[in-house]
């Protein structure tokens, strides 16, 4: 088991991120990867996050089983399963830190534009109906996912638009995300990642992952739709500086 308490520190925060993320506030687990990997390699802190993510997803599809896009998930899966394989493929030649950084810098851009037209009180531009389109984002999500377990904001940007409830925005999100984190499984075993130090390590943080993730299914119930929108491409924000951040420091 991981003994070193600076990983504990980074890795508590890192865990009730995700689980704030997996109850309803998308954004914020973008943040809980760069974060775990201040302290170990960002192979062994994919591995680590990876068997905690599925348990919140269980949690968060429980929680809203019943509201989901059966649409978007037809559409973004199948793109999603070819964007992990991908990644997997590319892992050796693609820098983690430059998908971070192209990330990063998309997400502030796409928040600052929908903000920018909701303070503004414009009608949005329609969101685009195209499986095309739809399965090239799922793509985009599985590939970055798989690098990064930063798949959320590629997914967000073809699903918010398209102004599902919260609750069905939420649910559809827990579904996409619990079904690509079990096809990752294959690869990171195949990396020979979930030793049992890592797996002692998850052990260790479960309680704080359910505990966080069911915050977050309670807190997100309770918020008004449209500031819930607004909370979402606020959180972008931050999100993306810090990925940015983190790719440059890398």
């Amino acid at each position: 088991m991981i003994a070193d308490p600076v990983f504990y520190a980074l890795a508590i925060p890192a865990v009730v991120l995700m689980g704030l993320a997996k109850g309803g506030f998308s954004g914020v687990g973008a943040v809980s990867m760069p974060l775990l990997a201040l302290a170990v390699s960002p192979v062994q802190a994919a591995a680590i996050l990876l068997p905690i993510l599925i348990v919140q997803d269980a949690v968060s599809v429980w929680a809203f089983r019943r509201d989901w896009d059966r649409r978007i998930l037809v559409i973004m899966i199948p793109g999603a399963a070819v964007g992990i394989l991908g990644g997997y493929l590319l892992a050796a030649q693609v820098s983690a830190a430059a998908v971070l950084g192209v990330l990063g810098a998309i997400s502030i851009v796409f928040a600052v534009h929908r903000l920018w037209l909701m303070r503004g009180g414009r009608v949005q531009a329609p969101a685009s109906s195209s499986v095309v389109v739809g399965a090239a984002f799922g793509a985009v999500s599985g590939f970055t996912s798989q690098i990064a377990h930063a798949g959320g904001p590629p997914f967000q940007m073809w699903v918010l638009p398209r102004g599902l409830p919260p609750k069905t925005l939420v649910g559809t999100t827990a579904i996409f995300f619990a079904i690509i984190n079990w096809l990752k499984v294959p690869a990171y075993a195949a990396l020979g990642q979930f030793t049992p130090q890592n797996l002692a390590a998850v052990a260790a943080l479960l309680p704080v992952a359910i505990a966080s993730t069911f915050a977050g299914v309670w807190l997100v119930k309770r918020v008004q739709a449209e500031r819930f929108y607004v909370l979402i491409y606020g959180l972008m924000i931050p999100v993306g500086a810090h990925l940015i951040w983190k790719a440059f420091a890398t």
